[in-house]
């Protein structure tokens, strides 16, 4: 027997209402793909911005959140608002914190990474500084992905130069694969992986994973993103010295 018209729209609107529900809770951060056991991912921590708001940073430090990743800057000029009081927050409650700057792709890299600089100078008690390197809520107007890559490396550059280490690399399988490439393979690769765990082997074999965007710590407002470092390594694992003359 066909459904009637009446019972098709009553179905639509019951898969629409079931969809929106998995929107809420997923949102309310009740719905969690990844749950890394303590056993195994020991060292785990967020990563905030001005999204985040305020944070009680002396309540985060009693969550288990073993470090902290802060959002400095963005392209040539954007620096995020709340970076000064989460710096300042992190190491107040002794976690241990790096700073990241959102990649442009429509930025030259030199002049991204003198702004980063300006911000984040370099800290022998910080986290190496992190590239963050994906499509989502990038410029569209880039000429072309290799022309990307070739600012990626200026950036880069100039930011090892200073800080005499490795920047991070945080990127999507995507980023990953149609930005990175083959480039910059001495850079711990940092990936974010919401909805499965990525093999230890995966993604060159990947020092940091972003395994939720929706979770709760106490001290923050709102859903943040939560992060495990490889089983293994340790934080100190993370400074990755360049060669210097």
């Amino acid at each position: 027997m066909r459904p009637t018209a009446t019972t098709a729209a009553l179905m639509v609107a019951l898969l629409a209402c079931v969809a929106l529900l998995g929107v809420g809770l997923y949102r309310a951060g009740a719905i969690q793909f990844n749950r890394p056991l303590p056993a195994t991912y020991p060292i785990t921590g967020i990563d905030v911005s001005h999204h985040q708001g305020a944070i009680d940073w002396q309540l985060v430090a009693t969550s288990s959140t073993h470090f902290a990743f802060v959002k400095a800057t963005e392209g040539r000029d954007y620096t995020d608002p709340r970076f000064e009081s989460n710096w300042r927050g992190a190491k107040a409650a002794s976690i241990p914190r790096g700073a990241y700057h959102f990649f442009t792709f429509c930025s030259p890299g030199l002049a991204q990474a003198e702004h980063f600089l300006s911000v984040v100078p370099p800290s022998a008690d910080a986290l190496p500084p992190v590239a963050d390197v994906e499509f989502v809520g990038n410029c569209r107007s880039w000429s072309s992905l290799p022309d990307v890559a070739v600012e990626l490396g200026v950036f880069l550059e100039a930011v090892e130069r200073a800080w005499k280490l490795k920047p991070i690399l945080y990127v999507t399988p995507d980023s990953l694969e149609r930005v990175v490439g083959e480039r910059f393979r001495a850079h711990p690769i940092w990936i974010r992986s919401v909805f499965s765990e990525p093999d230890h082997r995966a993604y060159r074999g990947w020092y940091l994973w972003q395994f939720s965007d929706n979770s709760r710590v106490p001290g923050i407002s709102g859903a943040v993103d939560r992060n495990a470092l490889r089983p293994g390594l340790s934080l100190q694992q993370l400074r990755v010295p360049i060669l210097t003359e």
